[in-house]
């Protein structure tokens, strides 16, 4: 069984841009080719993750979490690829990674519609 979210998008193409060129996913297909709505699929290794700007899928300003190895590194990449982590100054997770209470140290990353991606490395 897979479970594959999908993250609403204002602008389909300036989505895919943000995802693939700074946050490592690939496109794996767009439709339809030009223009909005659209609904694109797009992958990080062997997971997938779905974009629309189609009406009723989905709502702006929702969460998703990524289980990743290391977030620092991570965080390294995404920042020279020209993520600015400065927008959210009261939220330490959006500046950087940090270790949780419950065990985990944990990136967030607000995409341009405001959906956030957080970055999870257990600590264990």
């Amino acid at each position: 069984m897979a479970i594959i979210p999908t993250i609403k998008s204002g602008d389909i193409d300036r989505s895919i841009d943000f995802y693939t060129d700074v946050l490592d996913f690939r496109l794996k297909g767009r439709w339809p080719e030009v223009g909005d709505p659209a609904f694109a699929t797009l992958c990080r290794g062997s997971d997938s993750l779905y974009l629309s700007s189609h009406d009723g899928d989905g709502v702006f300003g929702q969460a998703v979490a990524v289980i990743v190895p290391q977030v620092d590194p991570l965080f390294e990449t995404f920042c020279a690829r020209g993520l600015d982590p400065t927008h959210k100054l009261h939220s330490p997770v959006h500046q950087g990674p940090v270790d949780q209470a419950w065990g985990t140290r944990e990136l967030y990353v607000d995409d341009p519609d405001g959906n956030t991606l957080r970055f999870i490395q257990p600590l264990k």
